[in-house]
This record gives structure tokens, C-alpha cells and sequence, in this order.
């Protein structure tokens, strides 16, 4: 044959030959809104004019084994138009027509060999594990059990009842219209098929086609040149590797595209570069990145990263186990923050000081950005900028001198912001993990001041934001009544008040229900019968910051529990200018505990 071929068929033509998805290929991951726009496509057009023909698009394949070709680009599709065909059979059954030797013969056919031996061959051959027998099984007209679906066969009942649903939405029982829509998918519907001599010139054709556009899957295309670049014997493993890679982020939720783009700038310093740039930049930097010459170690590599990033994602260790700093880093940034994990990439293979130092910088500069309102699209520049100097870092004083000159310098040309923005913070303007992990962040450093950072029960931020063991208190109530507004004087309703963080503080379950809308020392004796008071409670509290809003606390005398809470003054009356003056205590205390001093 030809190196290669390139006609156009109709479906009814195409499905006159067998074809296979290999089992190194994607698997298949239309949903309803894919394979519903197919449909209406296609009804549309014929609506239009019977007789007009619709193009579909390009299949890529490549000679295969026992007389099949090997779909290496258009499976989607091809799997899609298969399962449409077998719900229009079933649809027929179901108005009690009898079976179509026309759509039997399209979907499956008796083979002889030469021994005279019949043998049942389904013309598409899902040969990904994810596939299971769930084609052959629809061609038989059996489905697998709920409990045992694959994504991918997830996937593929979920077009075939998108297709059932659309030929009762449209045709209702009205079996000529069924008939007319068969008749228009396979003859007047056409592919391009391109057929090659070997897997190598097919993906190259694959690559051609797909990289001349904009918004494709750059993972899909690098999984196609790496199998281009790799040997056959080192197929299997870079499937099963491959595999490996898109199922955990599968798993973890994440956008593979934009884990590729951080791996990319974590490792080599690229800055600015869009995720529809990502397959460009690999192949323009074949030699540097060396996937060429060692897919199978890219793999591997990239495994390794993806590991990574979920468990920092997670608040955990590269290696999945907990750490305080990646927690507080976690706790911090939530969901909505991804960038600080091109950092720790970069730098998941330093020494533990060394590590626990860069995730405290990172979440101390992400912070201060926070409370600034500074532009997050900054760090794209900056973090793989520094990233590249990290993995150079072999001790602890080298790094201090690498956070001088990065992380320090950043936060000092801030500091002046910070200092006027935080006190005058409205709370309420942040996420609920926002508005907690400050609390609970400024809480804990107050502790670990007095007891040290070494005692398990105050090391780990998530104690002070488990929100089922503590609440974040209003010490002048969300809903104030009219014996706080006589206490607090003028502005007890006001949202400023009530949301400024010298209003806050972190309470524990066990004394939260004590506390409610009360005032908070009952002046002048009017408010016996909402004993005990707030200023009664708080120095119940486990919590030391919390503890000396109203009691001075004093235990021995140069303690390291007195030192840490030495700064803050108490207060006998809780008004406006006891809600400002704490905010100014608490700034001084941010600004240790986030580096600004």
C-alpha cells in the first residue's frame, strides 16, 4: 500500500472495515453535551435538506493486527457514531420492529477462517482496560452491572442513553422518521480516513493535524509524541505510566493542563507561558526537556511530580504524610490559590529545614498579598524565576540568603500596605477559610510563644481551624440587642464593627454556647440575668490570645506564657475604640507572625 492514503467515506463506508483503539490510547471521555451536539448536528443538516452531505471530521489510523486498523486519532468519534448506531437498533426493538440486517451488519459480522471455523467480530475493538467487553456487550445487547462501570464505560452508557433519549425527544414512535435518520447517518455522512504503513507516520499525521490549532489538549498531544518517539518494546510501560498520570489527576480533580504548565515552570524557570503554548514549548525544547531521547524517564518524572502536587494540595509531605507547614500553606490557600505549588515542586527534594523554611516564606509572602490586594499574577513571574535557584540550595544558610534576596525583599516592599490595610481589614470581604485561618493562625502563634512550637497540640494549624472543635467568636454579636447597643454605645450595628478583626477571636465549642449575643461586662450592674458574661467566659478559654481579652494572665514571673501575652492589654469595656485598639494589637502580632519584622 500507498505510505499514505486519504479518502472520504461515508459512515455506512467506514464501518464496512474493523477497527481497534489500542490500549496505549486515551480513553474515552465524551459526556452528554459532546455526543447530544453530534446528534442535533446531524439532524439539523438533514433537516435542512435530506440530500445534502455533513463532514464529520478526520480519523487517523494505521495498519493493525488480524486485519484491523488501529485508530490512533478520531476514536472518540468512531465510538460515539458506534454506540449511536447501537441505540437506534435498540430503539427499533423497543417499537417492536424487527431486527435491521442492515445495522447489525455495520456493527458486527461472522468471519470464517480457513479451517471453515465462524467467529463473532465486532468492527471497533475498545482495547483499553477502562473499555472492558462494554462494546461488545452493547453489540450483544447486554449491559454490564452499575457496580462495575469504569469511567470510561461510564462514559459509553451515557451516550448510548443520550442517544436513546434523543431518538424518543425527536421521532417519538414514529418509525419512517427513525428510518429517515439512519438512512441520512450512514450515507450521507462523511469522515476522512487517512490510513498509513506504521504507527510512527500515523502519529506524526496526528500530530500535524492537531497542532495547527488553538485551545487543544496538550496532554493528548504529548502522550501521542511520546508513543512517536518511544520504541515499541517500551509501549506497555509507557501506557501503564501513562495511565498512571491521568488517573491521578483524574482522582484529585485537577486540570492536567495546568499541572503540565507548573511542572514546566517549576523545573525550567519558563515564565508566562499559557497553557495553550504548553505542546509548542515541548517541542521546540526537545533537547532540554529530553523526553525525545527517554520518554519512559519523562514519565516517570512526571508521575513523580503528580504524586507531589496532590499531596501539597492535600496540606501533606511530597510522600503523602502530614507537615505542619504545608498544612498552614494549605489552609491558607485553599482552592483557590495554585501557584505557590510551582515552589514546592521545585523544591521537594530539599533537606526538611530547608523545606519546612520555603513553604513558611511562601505562605507568609501569599499572605501579604492577600491583605494588599496585590496581583496573584505577579507570582507566575517571580516563583518560576526563583524555582530554578532552589534545587541548587544544599543548606539552611544558603537558603536564608536565597529568601533575603526573594522572599524578604517582596514582603519589606509591602510592609508600609500591610501595616495600614490590615488593621482596617473588612473580614467579611473574604472566604470562610480566609477569614478562619487568620484567627486561627494568629491564635496559635500566641500559644506557641508561650509553649513552644514543638508541642503536638499547638504545632498544627488544623487544631485551631477544625471548625467542629472551635467557631470564630464576634465579641460584639453579628446581631446585637438592645443591652450590647446600651453597653457598646454608638456603632454596635455597625458591619465595620462587627466584621474588624479586633472584633474576632477564636472560642472553643465547650465555652462557644456560653457566649451568644451576651454584653460583654453588664456595666452598672443591669445585667445580672445574663450572667455569666462574655468578659466572664473568655478566660475559661484553652487559648491564651483569647484568654486575656479580659483577664490579665500571669503565671510566675518572665514566663515564656507571660512574655507571649505581655502586649496585650485587657479591656474592661468593649466599645469602638477597645474594637480599634485591639485591631492595632492584633497588626503588631500579623506582623511577626507573617515576616514583616
Amino acid at each position: 500500500m500507498p505510505a499514505i492514503e486519504s479518502n472520504d467515506f461515508t459512515v455506512g463506508d467506514v464501518l464496512k472495515d474493523f477497527y481497534s483503539v489500542p490500549d496505549y490510547q486515551r480513553e474515552y471521555v465524551w459526556g452528554e453535551d459532546q455526543v447530544e451536539q453530534l446528534l442535533l448536528d446531524i439532524r439539523s443538516e438533514q433537516a435542512d435538506d435530506p440530500t445534502a452531505e455533513y463532514f464529520v471530521g478526520s480519523i487517523v489510523t494505521c495498519e493493525g493486527r488480524r486485519g484491523r486498523l488501529d485508530l490512533i486519532d478520531g476514536q472518540q468519534r468512531m465510538t460515539t457514531l458506534f454506540v449511536i448506531l447501537c441505540a437506534y437498533r435498540d430503539r427499533l426493538r423497543a417499537l417492536g420492529q424487527p431486527s435491521s440486517a442492515a445495522v447489525d451488519s455495520l456493527l458486527a459480522t461472522q468471519k470464517v477462517d480457513l479451517k471453515g471455523e465462524e467467529s463473532f467480530e465486532v468492527r471497533l475493538d475498545l482495547q483499553y482496560e477502562d473499555a472492558g467487553n462494554l462494546i461488545g456487550n452493547l453489540v450483544e445487547g447486554r449491559f454490564p452491572e452499575p457496580e462495575k462501570l469504569t469511567r470510561s464505560m461510564t462514559n459509553i452508557v451515557s451516550a448510548y442513553d443520550t442517544a436513546t433519549d434523543f431518538y424518543q425527544r425527536e421521532f417519538a414512535e414514529d418509525i419512517t422518521a427513525h428510518r429517515a435518520f439512519f438512512g441520512y447517518l450512514i450515507n450521507r455522512v462523511k469522515l476522512i480516513r487517512v490510513k498509513t504503513d506504521s504507527l510512527a507516520r500515523a502519529l506524526k499525521i496526528f500530530e500535524t493535524i492537531n497542532d495547527r490549532g488553538v485551545g487543544l489538549d496538550a496532554m493528548d498531544l504529548l502522550k501521542n509524541l511520546l508513543f512517536m518517539k518511544a520504541k515499541a518494546a517500551e509501549f506497555e510501560k509507557l501506557k501503564l505510566g501513562w495511565k498512571s498520570l491521568v488517573d491521578a489527576l483524574h482522582a484529585a480533580g485537577e486540570k492536567p493542563l495546568r499541572f503540565l504548565r507548573y511542572v514546566i515552570l517549576s523545573n525550567y524557570g519558563e515564565q508566562k507561558l499559557r497553557e495553550d503554548e504548553l505542546y509548542g514549548w515541548l517541542v521546540k525544547n526537545e533537547l532540554k526537556v529530553g523526553y525525545a531521547t527517554r520518554p519512559l524517564e519523562f514519565v516517570s518524572m512526571l508521575n513523580d511530580a503528580v504524586r507531589a502536587y496532590i499531596n501539597f494540595m492535600r496540606g501533606l509531605d511530597q510522600h503523602g504524610r502530614p507537615h505542619p507547614d504545608v498544612e498552614a500553606l494549605q489552609a491558607l490557600t485553599g482552592k483557590s490559590t495554585r501557584q505557590h505549588l510551582i515552589l514546592l515542586l521545585a523544591g521537594r527534594n530539599l533537606t526538611a529545614d530547608v523545606f519546612s523554611a520555603l513553604c513558611r516564606d511562601a505562605e507568609q509572602l501569599l499572605f501579604v498579598y492577600l491583605i494588599t490586594r496585590g496581583n496573584n499574577r505577579e507570582f507566575e513571574t517571580m516563583f518560576p524565576a526563583w524555582a530554578i535557584q532552589l534545587p541548587k540550595i544544599k543548606t539552611i544558610d544558603e537558603y536564608y540568603a536565597f529568601a533575603t534576596d526573594t522572599f524578604e525583599k517582596r514582603r519589606k516592599e509591602l510592609a508600609v500596605r500591610f501595616l495600614h490595610e490590615f488593621p482596617l481589614l473588612d473580614m467579611a470581604s473574604l472566604k470562610k477559610f480566609q477569614q478562619r485561618y487568620i484567627v486561627a493562625k494568629l491564635t496559635q502563634a500566641v500559644d506557641i510563644a508561650a509553649f513552644g512550637a514543638t508541642s503536638e497540640g499547638h504545632r498544627w494549624l488544623s487544631r485551631y481551624c477544625d471548625s467542629s472543635a472551635s467557631h470564630i467568636e464576634h465579641i460584639t454579636p453579628q446581631t446585637p440587642d438592645d443591652d450590647v447597643r446600651y453597653e457598646f454605645g454608638d456603632g454596635a450595628d455597625d458591619h465595620e464593627v462587627i466584621w474588624s478583626i479586633g472584633n474576632l477571636a477564636l472560642a472553643e465549642a465547650a465555652i462557644n454556647h456560653s457566649l451568644g449575643n451576651k454584653p460583654y461586662t453588664g456595666a452598672e450592674g443591669a445585667y445580672a440575668a445574663k450572667q455569666p458574661l462574655k468578659s466572664d467566659v473568655y478566660p475559661h478559654s484553652q487559648y491564651l490570645l483569647t484568654r486575656s481579652i479580659s483577664k490579665k494572665i500571669s503565671i510566675g514571673r518572665n514566663t515564656a506564657i507571660d512574655k507571649a501575652i505581655a502586649e496585650f492589654e485587657q479591656f474592661t469595656v468593649w466599645n469602638r475604640d477597645a474594637v480599634s485598639r485591639r485591631a492595632e494589637l492584633l497588626t503588631h502580632l500579623a506582623s511577626r507572625v507573617w515576616g514583616l519584622i
